[in-house]
């Protein structure tokens, strides 16, 4: 079972088959997509996209069918000259022997404009020659995924949370893509096996509640397949929270269909992220499989790229998130194009990125904002990137700024006691986040620094150990509450016993430093013990 992607050569079926064919949902959307005035369990007549002459006389029942979408996918020059009139870089794009792979279904295809180089669909799928350009910092696997892997397909980089990579195939092939280095290769998809080691190491992961899958696009996989992997992670009792992200609601909208959305929704809680960059993307028929995984109980997600040319403009991201809430899919993250092959005339300046948050926080719904992140080259993980509305600070005060340029104060509280919160906090789950966690063990106190690789090797210099550096303890930081435990209960004349507080039996101050005793507050002596 070395090669798991649909075969696209077999005559439709039912859902109920394997594997399934197109469903019967007349379910449509009114003409502005709008799935509010959509019951999906009340018929209406169904809207489409219009429908380019070259296509004008396949039928419905063929074109509405994700298996005929699949199997007649365009990947060459002569068949996309039909519906394009390319450009002298396209052509050397299609041509050139070392592209990414071309496929493009019939659908998202006819959403192409023909006459305009610059239209925002053609970019994403047409490559052009200066795609084979190497930029600066280029990397194969810029986010460092197999190196993190411990398994085929599975990254395991943040602590409770794993990336499973679950096949290469896509219906489509976006011209930025980070995983082009192994997505589109037949031959570097992932075989049963892999899927079961995948499983074991979750199996004896505990730590690990959240998985994400992807690849590829997990939605092309055959429904059997797909249901295997789902129905083994549900099985597993620490795995609380499954995910998909998939571009298959907008490549190949005919993919949602009812008997399709039934077999998700076995699986709850099961999350989905969508893939759209461009408010062009969001047609009638994507309305309709977005009001069906919505139906299905599925929370949507948006993830967009920031791509130089097609959306990296306020006005347009503005249009787009609103498209996307109208639609019940709430945007989630705004990438940075990453480092790959590929990708080098996408890339904006990470100016650009904060400066469309600029324009949107505040001038439109927060739930439509996302958050707009650098995906570390070298594989430090997704890093928020926003504009500082934090001007200045000072001891109980903070200048603040809105997204009109109105300066403020807020006034801290003088009184406020972060330890009041401690009994409730000791009853709260802890985990354990070995090597991982960050800045946040700095705050808590867990750990005293975070040291680039090597930092004490380079700094002893190669040295010897002396009577100066032999005593590891002079390193270590004093905790008032460390103390306070350690120390010995004194009796009062009634007999119960009292901690120090820092203080000895006669009320006098411990030196932190030395140990001995110091006069308390200002110096003189308390007022009810002799001299």
């Amino acid at each position: 079972m070395a090669d798991l992607h649909i075969q696209t050569e077999e005559p439709p079926q039912s859902d109920s088959a394997e594997p399934p064919g197109p469903g019967t949902h007349p379910a449509a959307v009114a003409e502005d997509s709008d799935p509010a005035k959509l019951s999906p369990r009340q018929p209406h007549t169904s809207l489409s996209s219009p429908r380019p002459a070259f296509w004008a006389g396949v039928p419905d029942e063929k074109w509405n069918d994700w298996r005929w979408q699949l199997a007649n996918r365009l990947n060459t020059l002569d068949e996309l000259a039909q519906i394009i009139n390319l450009t002298p870089e396209e052509i050397e794009g299609l041509t050139a022997e070392d592209k990414f792979r071309v496929d493009i279904t019939p659908y998202f295809a006819s959403l192409i404009d023909p006459d305009d180089p610059q239209c925002p669909i053609r970019r994403q799928v047409i490559p052009l020659g200066r795609e084979l350009q190497a930029f600066e910092g280029m990397m194969e696997d810029s986010l460092a995924e197999a190196k993190h892997s411990p398994v085929p397909g599975l990254v395991h980089r943040y602590p409770d949370r794993v990336l499973m990579l679950i096949t290469t195939q896509c219906a489509s092939y976006c011209r930025y893509c980070t995983r082009s280095r192994i997505v589109g290769d037949p031959g570097a998809n992932f075989s049963r096996a892999e899927f079961d080691l995948q499983l074991e190491y979750l199996r004896r992961t505990p730590q690990v509640r959240d998985v994400l899958l992807s690849g590829g696009d997990p939605l092309t996989l055959a429904p059997k397949v797909l249901e295997y992997i789902l129905s083994s992670l549900r099985a597993i009792e620490h795995i609380e929270i499954i995910r998909i992200g998939s571009r298959v609601p907008v490549f190949l909208p005919q993919r949602i269909t009812d008997e399709f959305t039934d077999m998700l929704r076995k699986y709850h809680p099961l999350w989905m992220n969508i893939h759209v960059n461009h408010p062009k993307e969001i047609t009638p028929e994507l309305s309709q499989a977005l009001d069906r995984l919505a139906y299905a109980g599925i929370p949507l997600g948006n993830q967009s790229v920031l791509l130089a040319g097609i959306n990296d403009s306020v006005n347009i991201q503005r249009e787009l998130v609103h498209k996307l809430v109208r639609n019940r899919v709430r945007p989630y993250y705004l990438y940075q194009c990453d480092l790959v092959k590929g990708a080098g005339h996408f890339r904006t300046t990470v100016a650009k990125g904060i400066e469309i948050i600029e324009g949107l926080r505040g001038h439109t719904s927060g739930y439509a904002i996302p958050t707009y992140v650098v995906d570390a080259p070298g594989g430090g993980g997704k890093i928020p990137v926003m504009p500082q509305y934090l001007i200045s600070q000072a001891p109980g005060k903070i200048v603040l700024r809105n997204y009109e340029g109105y300066i403020t104060t807020y006034d801290e509280p003088l009184d406020y006691d972060p330890h009041a919160i401690d009994h409730l906090d000791r009853q709260a789950v802890r985990r354990s986040e070995a090597g991982q966690i960050g800045v946040a063990g700095l705050l808590e106190g867990r750990i005293n620094s975070i040291k680039p690789e090597g930092f004490d090797e380079i700094h002893r210099r190669d040295g010897i150990q002396h009577r100066l550096n032999a005593n590891e303890d002079k390193w270590k930081r004093f905790h008032i509450s460390e103390a306070q435990r350690r120390a010995p209960k004194s009796s009062g004349q009634n007999g119960s016993g009292s901690k120090s507080n820092g203080h000895n039996e006669n009320g006098r101050k411990v030196n932190a430093r030395n140990g001995r005793s110091q006069p308390s507050g200002n110096g003189h002596k308390p007022p009810s013990q002799p001299e």
